[in-house]
């Protein structure tokens, strides 16, 4: 059975969207498998805990909301950059430090371009924290071969139980991993069966307290995970998206084309196939003169 996403509007389908999805029970096995799930992926932002848990294993001192925001892909509201720059303030640094790109928040009122303003900000932040509390270089942080990337590498790995199949560089000019979806999976169980205090379980209790702050106030992530009480996600580009359960369940989709928009109606099916029901899901209209003429729905095919 393959998995589709059809955009309608108007009540034709204009387009169409491949997926591939990997739901796992609270023992680690599969539940519903669609598509190549044991190859090489690109999870992209997706990658952010484990990344952070690195950061934690090597010193880095956040909790609550800042513990949040390293993870987060924020929309660069104002408690966003308040809090980037919080975390960069706390090693004694400012925002010049920042190697990230320059970027526009989503507040259409700001006009100005500016690392902080980057949706990776709050990662790199904390990048910066490690290195300051570590004596590691600061200029060069972003380098595959640097003591913090070795770190975030070997922990991704760790978690993921493979080896790094390839290593790219993610839209924030940080170092990228590609690993399998059945191994983001495995690695996304480890955050909530954490014991008590350990640093994976701070992650998940940072990102499950302050979902706002681990994306936005108004984005659908932070909607699923107030509707799911328990429920850890972090969305990643190009159509990416992984999720973890208090009890260990866990899923990943990877959308073919790289469509976000496709994104949240495959996220809502895998939680279903682990019998999470999610109420009032965020709605996915198709929009033409300013009103709903269509959805974006789930077809199995």
């Amino acid at each position: 059975m393959s998995l589709v996403v059809e955009v309608v509007r108007s009540g034709f389908v204009e387009s169409r969207h491949q997926v591939r999805m990997l739901t796992v029970d609270a023992d680690g096995r599969p539940v519903e498998a669609h598509g190549a799930v044991h190859v090489p992926a690109s999870p992209r932002s997706s990658m952010k805990p484990l990344q952070v848990l690195g950061m934690l294993r090597s010193g880095l001192d956040l909790e609550g909301e800042l513990l949040a925001l390293a993870c987060a892909s924020h929309s660069g509201e104002p408690f966003h950059l308040d809090g980037a720059r919080k975390i960069l303030a706390g090693a004694g640094l400012d925002e010049s430090a920042l190697l990230c790109p320059e970027d526009y928040p989503e507040d259409r009122t700001v006009t100005q371009r500016a690392r902080v303003h980057m949706n990776c900000s709050g990662k790199h932040a904390a990048m910066l924290a490690t290195c300051a509390a570590n004596d590691w270089p600061l200029a060069t942080y972003l380098e595959p071969a640097h003591p913090l990337q070795r770190a975030i590498r070997a922990t991704v790995e760790e978690l993921t139980g493979e080896r790094v199949a390839a290593t790219g560089v993610d839209g924030c000019g940080a170092p990228l991993h590609f690993v399998s979806m059945a191994g983001t999976a495995r690695a996304f169980r480890a955050f909530p069966l954490g014991e008590a205090g350990s640093s994976e379980r701070r992650v998940y209790e940072a990102m499950t307290a302050h979902p706002e702050w681990t994306s936005g106030t108004h984005r659908p992530e932070t909607a699923l995970m107030r509707a799911v009480p328990g429920l850890m996600l972090k969305a990643g580009a190009e159509g990416f998206e992984a999720f973890a359960l208090g009890d260990g369940r866990a899923g990943v989709v990877k959308v073919e084309d790289g469509a976000s928009r496709a994104r949240t109606p495959v996220t809502v099916a895998a939680l279903g196939s682990l019998g999470v029901e999610v109420p009032d899901p965020p709605a996915t209209p198709v929009l033409g003169g300013g009103g709903v003429v269509g959805e974006i729905r789930l077809q199995r095919a």
